[in-house]
């Protein structure tokens, strides 16, 4: 009896919904590093700088992991989504009716906006730990320690969401 065309060949053929799929994950990375590098810039003197500026490296080498793991597997980067991503999440930056100040609020909605890219990438991470038991090209392993640093970055935006939540509905002066 043949072996299965995965253990033949070393893993999984390329299906089309594969590429399409980390592809799509890999333009969210792209836009999660920009709102990160902003955000990180924007806190670096704060309670938050440390922290913002330590996930936003992570989220970096998570891209790259990314990356790895799309060479491995011989998917091609599309640039079109890279370049939509990144062109959407500078329009986002742009401010509305000639409004500059950038308030608490912005830092919230910026955490979440981080929230469910790291939720995204932890399924992401799932989803590839499925192919590598197919594929060997992929590294379980490795697979497994993202998906356990995703849970941290969970955590860490979840206490700075705490904090900002806190901040902002506390009166900074009791009337």
């Amino acid at each position: 009896m043949a072996a299965p065309a995965a253990t033949r060949s070393g893993g999984i053929h390329a299906q089309p919904w594969l590429g399409i799929y980390l592809n799509d994950h890999l333009a969210a990375a792209a836009a999660g590093v920009g709102v990160a590098r902003r955000m990180a810039r924007k806190h670096r003197h704060s309670a938050y700088g440390g922290e913002l500026a330590r996930l936003t490296t992570e989220f970096v080498q998570d891209r790259r992991s990314l990356l790895w793991c799309m060479v491995s597997l011989g998917i091609p980067v599309r640039h079109t989504k890279l370049r939509a991503a990144l062109t959407a999440e500078r329009a986002v930056r742009l401010p509305s009716r000639g409004r500059r100040q950038r308030t608490g609020v912005n830092t919230l909605v910026g955490l979440e906006a981080l929230r469910m890219g790291v939720e995204g990438k932890a399924l992401l991470w799932r989803s590839l730990l499925a192919v590598a038991v197919h594929d060997t090209r992929l590294q379980t392993g490795r697979l497994s320690e993202l998906l356990e640093r995703a849970g941290n970055q969970l955590t860490t935006l979840d206490s700075l969401h705490s904090r900002t939540t806190s901040a902002l509905i506390s009166p900074e002066d009791p009337a």
